[in-house]
């Protein structure tokens, strides 16, 4: 349990970059991330902050980890917490514009963020997010290919959010279509950042 300091910083940044995506795609108002659009649902009903309804969502997601028998790390605790923090206060000072095409270009910016911040994270490899670990101990449980357990997921909670009043858009679309190469992106320029030193 004592990762290497190097590590806990990489994995730091690297969620404290993703949330910062997550916040750019929700102030962009043009759709947001399946799970994020979840929260706004959960925020909708409960009246609860979005950074607290994200951080409720995730704790739920750790409870159904037990009978999945998956075991958390630091950074999958970490995860919770500082995700939820960066939408809490990050949120209230990022800009907005009046025309949809600068808030669909603000949109993919925040896709390609978050991918940053997802492979710097991966980068630290100190436990998987709540909702990684949830993919992974379904698709150990149903023997479904990972990419199946992954769709049916993401398009569930996209349509519990949704259903709630979660913002659906052309952001939801960037990020379902851009996350995967915005993180493959980001490691190739980690990985060139490591072999230039």
């Amino acid at each position: 349990m004592k990762p290497p300091l190097a590590s806990v910083t990489f994995l730091i940044l690297g969620l404290v970059v993703f949330g910062l995506g997550e916040a750019i795609l929700v102030t962009a108002g043009v759709g947001v991330s399946p799970w994020t659009m979840f929260a706004e649902g959960v925020t909708n009903v409960t009246g609860l902050s979005l950074g607290f309804a994200t951080f409720v969502i995730s704790a739920i997601v750790l409870v159904l980890w037990i009978p999945l028998k998956q075991t958390p790390g630091i950074g999958t605790i970490l995860n919770a917490i500082i995700i939820a923090l960066v939408l809490e206060y990050v949120l209230p000072f990022l800009p907005t514009f009046e025309t949809y095409v600068a808030n669909a270009l603000l949109a993919l910016v925040g896709v390609l963020v978050t991918g940053f911040g997802g492979a710097i994270y991966l980068v630290a490899n100190l436990g998987p997010g709540p909702r990684d670990g949830l993919m992974t101990g379904f698709q150990t449980v149903t023997h479904q290919p990972i990419a199946l357990v992954r769709m049916i997921l993401e398009l569930t909670v996209v349509a519990i959010g949704w259903a709630l009043g979660g913002t659906l858009g052309l952001g939801t679309v960037f990020f379902a279509l851009g996350i995967g190469p915005a993180m493959a992106i980001g490691m190739q320029i980690l990985q060139l950042r490591s072999s230039a030193h």
